[in-house]
């Protein structure tokens, strides 16, 4: 397994070692001992989702102000633009951005820890997105932050407007939201 660093303290990617033959291929997606030797982060994930999403859907940027959850993602197929913006204002990255492509065929993980607003765009037909969190959804602690607040600037690879939920169209941009201290 490799471990990458990215220019927001706390979100990592996270590529696993994959044996494969003409047979196919496999691989550990998850080792508490190996991720927390290679992360330095020790926890325990509670609950593991799984979506399926269409071309152009963008899902986010979801947090949960309290029993914030950090997530471990990735795609089983398909690909994603994944992307985690830092909501801690005493973080010296508040407010910044960092995306990257997740897809079954590259394998990569992406580690966001608490504190972060997180999403994802679809840019193949289709995704499946599965994820493992550290605490468990909260719908009445769960907040959405605007998916193009311009102040933010996310560069998302999106082909024409994207498809949201009713969720998604009524969140906040980033000078109206509730952020981690």
């Amino acid at each position: 397994m490799k471990v990458t660093t990215t220019p927001i303290d706390g979100l990592l990617i996270i590529e696993p070692t994959v044996f494969g033959d003409d047979r196919g291929f496999f691989y550990e997606s998850f080792n508490a001992q190996r991720f927390a030797d290679l992360t330095g982060v020790r926890t325990d994930f509670v609950q593991d989702n799984h979506s399926r999403s269409a071309r152009n859907v963008l899902r986010g940027m979801h947090y949960q102000i309290q029993q914030a959850q950090g997530k471990l993602v990735r795609v089983v197929s398909g690909s994603v633009y994944d992307v985690a913006v830092d909501l801690r204002k005493s973080s010296a990255t508040f407010g910044k951005w960092f995306g990257v492509e997740l897809s079954a065929e590259n394998k990569r993980q992406f580690w966001i820890p608490p504190g972060f607003a997180h999403g994802f765009a679809v840019t193949s037909e289709f995704a499946e997105f599965l994820y493992k969190t550290t605490d468990y959804y909260a719908p009445e602690h769960e907040r959405s932050l605007l998916w193009n607040d311009p102040t933010v600037g996310i560069e998302w690879p999106l082909d024409g407007t994207p498809l949201l939920s009713a969720k998604d169209q009524k969140a906040l941009p980033l000078a109206q939201a509730e952020v981690f201290p």
